[in-house]
């Protein structure tokens, strides 16, 4: 089984995505990494297509777009997306969001310990 090499970090945000061979879908993003992204979503996708992704960001940023993603799997109304061109001027904004959830457990487990003293 191949092994992912970048952390994936929980998420819920809309998505969007299209591609040449099919009209395209909306979905929840469930976890997020800078590398890929898991979606569930009722449109069906297969394994090996490439898809123009748009992801909703938090706090009212403008959204992530990905000029394609390749689906890895699917099964049980969700997949996997491994992002494969992302512009560079997207890059910066991919890494921050990633960065920010990545950030929020942790963030979270430090306030929960503050108010305990």
């Amino acid at each position: 089984m191949e092994q992912r090499s970048n952390l994936r970090y929980r998420a819920l945000f809309r998505s969007s995505f299209s591609s040449v061979a099919m009209v395209g879908g909306e979905g929840s993003l469930l976890d997020l990494s800078i590398r890929g992204c898991r979606i569930e979503s009722l449109t069906d996708v297969k394994p090996g297509t490439t898809l123009e992704v748009r992801v909703e960001a938090i706090g009212g940023a403008p959204p992530i777009q990905i000029q394609a993603a390749i689906v890895r799997w699917s099964r049980e109304q969700q997949f996997g997306l491994e992002f494969e061109v992302i512009a560079p001027t997207e890059w910066p904004h991919l890494q921050n969001i990633v960065k920010q959830i990545g950030l929020e457990p942790y963030q979270l487990a430090q306030q929960q310990g503050q108010a305990g003293t």
